[in-house]
């Protein structure tokens, strides 16, 4: 008797937790709802925001340790190709499930793979793990912010961005610190420092799997697809050769048969790919249809520019700092600090703006000529002996340039979709802004690595010829060159035999700089075409709601909906759900001016209510409310 009022008392508590989180009859949640609801959000995107910095500074340490700095695009782009992967499986399934449990798993699965880190004994090995650890990652901060989209109105947004640029600005402060600190130390309670670097993620992920179980209770209508497969394994039939040969075609050479051969698959899984798509139509991890709208197909396109210049750029940044002006990780995460103010200050300005305004376009735009400027700038005085100083004020501008287009976009297109499309399509950005990244972290370092054996090489003979007396410990030096994956040598070096090989490190990272300046100003031409569009008032779950109501208030098509029946007739043949959505997504339309109240005045391409209704609430053969 005791047990079973032990566990009624038990569901009684859980139920009631569950109607606490709970949004009104409207789909309203209280300021009190939603910052409960941040807090569980906010420890996940401080695992993926400091798990990325942290690593960032302290790989060439790791590196190094494991002997193989020459093999660190592996376990960069493991991480990088399965977070990119599962991202839109994460939006597509939580659209259809619910988001509760997908971040619950993500979190599960991230810590697993921080512990498997730890435990790596070589870079190979710890490529593996990252890459499971990049599974949980793809979903810690794509679903943080659809789970945001769905409790907040765009309007209403930034009010609460705050509270994530705090979070992402200090563990983006914290992460290059705490890795430099831990990957310095040689060891910490009998384990290498560095492995530290992925156990801190353990205790931290229980907590936030914790604080996530006890407060995420969000309404959801459950939807019964099919689960795209097919079009999962051709994507990754797609990336994965396309980034092997990027990180070995300077050893392969571009055009050997290996390269052919990773042509040749990734050419074919892009075809499957796009045939799986088309296949699954609506149940696609990616539907094509989506691309009919401009907003969606703008930011999609410019995330993947963005992406590949922005993590080049950020990339080679630290390693410059340690390699070329000796810095201790400890040090290069604390000189790395007016970058991230710089991406702190710019979201916080773009997010108090477009509250007060409405208007979220022109922060792209200048955030891309922040970003060039500041690549160009870096390119053409970063040398073996610039002041480290004299690079603040341009890592602050490629911040502010960064914090200007990371909120905006994803605003943009959450508030271009239909609200039951909010996963999909906050995902769909996240992974195109990391299959980006991958691709250009692949490159840059593929660049980088080709050129440094020429530019090393140059220097040596420019500096043998200067002075001939250093020649015979040069050449000692550059045999060990021949074998960079460990760079610790040169700090070991005589400053004046070390000078030649800084030299060579820096004129090769100038010239990644200028390509990723050259890429990300492709970036300022797509978002050229991106349109400005009404912000709507209502969130992701008010809008649904809404939506929901209106059919069941309207008696013919609640009546119809009851008897499984088509719509009354019109003057119009009736349209089928593939065909509505694809008129709805054909032009942005999005809300108009609201009344007083708050709703939204139907506008001539403003969705009416049936658009927010899951496809379930739907009858059959309903035709265009339009």
């Amino acid at each position: 008797m005791t047990q079973t009022s032990d566990r009624t008392t038990g569901a009684e508590r859980r139920t009631a937790r569950a109607a606490a989180a709970a949004p009104d009859a409207s789909g309203a949640f209280t300021h009190r709802q939603i910052m409960t609801i941040l807090g569980g959000l906010l420890l996940g995107m401080f695992l993926a925001a400091l798990d990325q910095t942290v690593v960032s500074t302290a790989i060439r340490t790791i590196a190094d340790d494991l002997n193989g700095y020459d093999l660190q695009a592996w376990a960069t782009t493991a991480f990088l190709i399965t977070s990119t992967i599962t991202t839109p499986l994460y939006g597509k399934l939580s659209d259809m499930y619910g988001r509760r449990p997908f971040y619950l798993f993500a979190i599960a699965v991230f810590v697993l793979g921080s512990m498997l880190c730890g435990l790596a004994d070589t870079m190979y090995q710890l490529a593996v793990y990252r890459a499971i650890q990049g599974i949980g990652a793809g979903g810690l901060m794509s679903l943080a912010l659809a789970i945001i989209a769905d409790i907040v109105p765009p309007r209403e947004r930034s009010k609460y961005q705050g509270y994530f640029m705090a979070v992402f600005g200090t563990s983006s402060v914290l992460g290059p610190v705490i890795g430099g600190f831990l990957a310095g130390q040689s060891t910490i309670l009998g384990i290498t420092g560095w492995r530290w670097i992925f156990y801190v993620n353990v205790p931290l992920g229980i907590l936030a799997f914790a604080v996530v179980f006890k407060v995420l209770h969000l309404p959801h209508t459950k939807r019964e697809h099919r689960i795209d497969f097919p079009g999962a394994l051709a994507l990754i039939t797609f990336l994965v050769p396309l980034l092997i040969v990027a990180e070995q075609g300077r050893t392969w050479g571009w055009s050997s048969t290996g390269a052919l051969i990773c042509y040749a698959l990734s050419a074919l899984g892009f075809a499957l790919f796009v045939l799986a798509e088309r296949v699954y139509k609506d149940d696609a991890l990616l539907p094509l249809r989506m691309f009919a709208n401009r907003t969606f197909a703008v930011t999609s396109l410019s995330s993947i520019v963005l992406g590949a210049g922005m993590f080049g750029g950020i990339l080679l940044l630290p390693q410059y700092l340690q390699i070329v002006q000796g810095s201790s990780p400890t040090e290069a995460g604390l000189q790395m600090i007016p970058l991230v103010m710089g991406i702190m200050a710019g979201s916080i300005i773009a997010g108090q703006v477009i509250a007060r305004t409405g208007k979220y376009k022109a922060f792209p735009l200048v955030g891309v000529v922040f970003i060039v400027t500041a690549l160009v700038s870096l390119s053409f005085i970063v040398g073996a002996d610039t002041p480290v100083p004299l690079m603040f004020p341009f890592m602050t501008l490629m911040g502010l340039g960064l914090g200007f287009n990371f909120q905006p976009v994803i605003l943009a297109v959450q508030n271009a979709v239909s609200p039951r499309e909010i996963g999909v399509a906050t995902s769909s950005v996240t992974f195109f802004r990391q299959m980006g990244g991958t691709l250009g972290t692949a490159v840059f370092l593929s660049v980088l690595f080709t050129r440094l054996p020429t530019d090393i090489g140059s220097a040596v003979s420019d500096a043998a010829a200067a002075d001939p007396a250093l020649a015979p410990q040069l050449q000692a030096a550059a045999g060990n060159a021949a074998d960079l994956s460990d760079t610790s040598f040169i700090q070991e070096l005589p400053s004046a035999v070390a000078l030649p090989f800084k030299t060579g490190f820096a004129d090769s990272i100038d010239m990644v700089f200028l390509i990723a300046a050259g890429v990300v100003a492709l970036g300022f031409f797509v978002l050229l075409l991106l349109p400005q569009l009404a912000l709507r008032t209502q969130s992701g779950i008010q809008a649904q709601q809404a939506g929901a109501r209106e059919v069941t208030d309207d008696p013919n098509t609640a009546a119809a909906h009851a008897a499984g029946a088509a719509a009354p007739t019109s003057v119009e043949p009736p349209v089928d759900d593939a065909d509505r959505t694809d008129r709805r997504l054909d032009d942005d339309r999005v809300g108009a001016p609201t009344s007083g109240g708050g709703r939204h005045e139907a506008a001539p391409d403003q969705p009416t209510g049936l658009d927010s209704v899951p496809a379930d609430h739907l009858p059959e053969g309903a035709r265009d409310p339009r």
